[in-house]
This record gives C-alpha cells, structure tokens and sequence, in this order.
C-alpha cells in the first residue's frame, strides 16, 4: 500500500522532513497541499511537484485522496487541525511541539484514542539509529545506574517579520521550538518523568531568548535542560554520566549533518557508529510500520502530553510573562 500525504501548510520545513524522504521512500507519496491562501498554495505546489491544492485545511482534512495528514502549521494550529484529522479517519504526523501546552496535547491523544487513530509527533531524530543505540545502552545498563544528565540546543534564529518562533501567540519561544528536545531526549534515555526543581530564562515579551530548568528524575537522576535562540554558536548536546561510565553525543539531534557518540565505559572509551538512514527517512520508516501494525508508536500519546507537562513546568518555574 501507498499511503497519501497530505501537507497542512506551505512549510519551509516539509520539503527535507516529508517531501524529499517520501520521494525515496515507495510506501509513501505527496498527494496534496493547503495553505493559508490558495496563491500561496499553488505556488508551493508548483515548486514541489505536488499534484493537488486543496482550497483550506477543512478540505484537505477530509479529502479522499489523503491517508496521513503532515501537521506543520504554527503550534497554534496543532490540536484543531490534528483533532479535525483524526476525526476525519486520517493518521496524523504532527510537528513539535506537539501543542501549545498540556491540556490541548491531552486533548489531541483523546481523540486518536477515541477515533482509533495513528497520531505520532514528529521528533525525528527520536528513529536514528544513534538515540536508540544509545537507549539500548541505557536500558541494557551499560553505563549502571545513571547519576546526571543534561542536553542543550542552541542556535541563532533569524529576527524576520514571518518568524513564527519570535511570535508567542503562534507557539513560538525557544523552549517550544528547541528546548523541547533536550527534555525529550533525557526523559527518553532516563526512562522516567522529571520534576522541576528550577528555571530560568531572559524574555522580550512572552518569548523566551534563552532559558535553562533544573530536572530531578524519580531514580534520582539530576538533570539540566537549556536552549537559546541567540547564541555564539550552534550546540545540540546530550551527556548522560552512570556509575560505570558515561556517554557523550554531539549533535544528537540530526545525525545526518555529523554527530560524534562516545561512550567510556569501565575506562574504555569507544566511537560508537553513527551512519544510517537520515532522521526524516527513520521517522517515515517508523511511521509505515505502525501504519502496518507492525511497531507501537515511539512518539505521540502519553510522551507528547508528558513532554508537553515538562514545558508547561519549565514556564512555570521561569516566570514566562502572562502578557
């Protein structure tokens, strides 16, 4: 079976997360997109090669020529367009974050329980290789019992009028755009759900430039969490420190584009591999799997709402403005 996508929104990040994989990839084909306005829309269709515009995203949601609907409007438009999906009989790849907080991410895995509906959020670097080997070596208990942890991800993001990640009411801020990976990717590896102990951060209105949160794990795991969205340079790592060694990825987030994943363990420190299908291409391999029922859903469900608790928190603790 070939199962149809269908675009929600003339993205600028679907062309390498769904377009060109979907291209390499014979379970899937680009069927249709919506867009705020059908000039845009036709446009986008055009420079893309995709066959069909539908005229909004009501009717896109419901069209017959569409199996899985790829969610990547502003955060904003996240739970109305993944809840119309889903209750349109459609699987939904939702971007991240999944949603604008807690209770709209409860919402959305309500009605995929409800409709009976695949709903994965789209943490594409979640399917490479190298964060499952690393999950493998954690839960194997290569590293013992883990003490610390901390990831980051930082990188300058342009001040331009169309930027959605300067505009809070769209879902934009550093931690919803990039600071929700390194919470996803040590509540992945640690396995547990964190407690924030701590947060800080600096503000131009609602939107967050740079902010950090102390994480405490049930297990006793100390963990720290930072993003930034003005910085001297780019940075995407993760640490995880256990009883019998440690281990180190740089750029865990596309390994792709380069990545080193060291691990020193009992006093041997080894280069671990990092090659692969792409994080895209992994993240539509897994998304036919479940598709087939032939995987359970790595991403979606109770790891969005709880990831979405997490920032909720991390807000909290910082005293993001109300206004």
């Amino acid at each position: 079976m070939v199962w149809r996508i269908g675009l929600l929104g003339a993205s600028r990040i679907a062309p390498p997360a769904v377009i060109a994989p979907a291209a390499r990839n014979p379970d899937f084909e680009i069927s249709v997109v919506a867009a705020r306005d059908a000039g845009r829309a036709k446009a986008y269709a055009k420079q893309h090669g995709i066959g069909a515009v539908a005229a909004d995203y009501a009717e896109l949601v419901r069209r017959d020529d569409v199996d899985v609907v790829y969610n990547a409007l502003p955060p904003v438009g996240h739970a109305e367009w993944t809840i119309a999906a889903l209750e349109a009989g459609k699987a939904v790849l939702c971007e991240k974050p999944f949603a604008m907080n807690a209770a709209e991410a409860r919402a959305m895995t309500g009605a995929a329980s409800r409709t009976g509906g695949v709903l994965l959020e789209a943490f594409h670097y979640r399917f490479h290789r190298v964060i499952r080997d690393a999950e493998a070596l954690v839960r194997g208990g290569a590293l013992g019992a883990l003490r610390r942890g901390s990831a980051d991800f930082r990188v300058n993001i342009a001040r331009t009028a169309d930027e959605l990640r300067w505009r809070a009411e769209l879902g934009g801020g550093g931690l919803m755009d990039l600071g929700c990976y390194p919470i996803h990717a040590l509540r992945t590896l640690i396995g547990a759900e964190p407690t924030v102990t701590s947060a800080s951060g600096a503000f131009e209105g609602r939107v967050d430039v740079d902010i950090s949160a102390q994480l405490r794990f049930p297990n006793g795991v100390a963990s720290e969490m930072s993003c930034a969205m003005v910085t001297d340079g780019f940075s995407a790592r993760l640490e995880l420190v256990g009883e019998r060694g440690s281990m180190e990825i740089l750029n865990f987030l596309a390994p792709q584009m380069g990545c080193r994943f060291t691990t020193t363990i009992d006093g041997q420190t080894e280069r671990r591999p990092t090659d692969g299908p792409t994080t895209y291409e992994a993240q539509l391999i897994h998304l036919a799997q479940v598709l087939r029922g032939e995987a359970t859903p790595l991403t979606g469900g109770a790891d969005a709402v709880a990831n979405m608790t997490v920032i909720d928190a991390v807000y909290a603790a910082a005293g993001r403005p109300s206004a």
